[in-house]
């Protein structure tokens, strides 16, 4: 299955079902309605910077993606007999065989084993691309998302910079 295809059925923590798969074009309304139903701490701990709002810049971004250089997967659960996004995982390759990963969970979500999914099947589309190392900064109190990253091999290196922890994981 090509990264732009992909589709997998998983369970969360509570036995929900819940559908990882690739962002898709026509998912920006539902982006921002999971951004909207994600705490300003949540966002804060995901962007570095308090956030409520994208510029259309920011947008064009997150959404444009090419699933080579740039792969992006959502959570989607059913709610009220309607699919939602509760959660969405990315990596982008920032120098060769090297690419960044980043995730958020809307709040109501969290410690539902999203993190682990999103981690689990990035991990697994970043090695078969090829890719040698990925790479997370993350903030010194974002607990969570350093333990969801550490169970999947994740550890810390140098950093000049105290305010970000900074995570790598060998995929060679």
């Amino acid at each position: 299955m090509t990264p732009a295809k992909y589709s997998v059925q998983e369970r969360l923590r509570d036995g929900r079902p819940v559908e990882i798969r690739a962002l898709r074009s026509n998912d920006e309304t539902d982006m921002l309605a999971a951004i909207d139903r994600t705490g300003a701490e949540s966002l804060q701990r995901r962007f570095f910077v308090t956030k409520r709002g994208f510029s259309e810049n920011e947008k064009a971004f997150f959404m444009n993606i090419d699933f080579v250089d740039h792969v992006a997967l959502v959570a989607v659960i059913d709610e009220d007999g309607r699919p939602a996004i509760v959660g969405g995982g990315r990596y982008v390759v920032t120098r060769p065989g090297e690419a960044e990963v980043a995730f958020v969970v809307v709040d109501a979500f969290q410690g539902q084993r999203i993190g682990a999914l999103l981690t689990k099947h990035l991990t697994g589309l970043a090695r078969a691309a090829g890719l040698k190392e990925l790479v997370a900064d993350v903030l010194p109190e974002n607990m969570a998302m350093r333990k969801v990253l550490g169970k999947f091999g994740f550890r810390t290196a140098r950093t000049l910079d105290p305010q970000v922890v900074h995570l790598t994981l060998s995929l060679a």
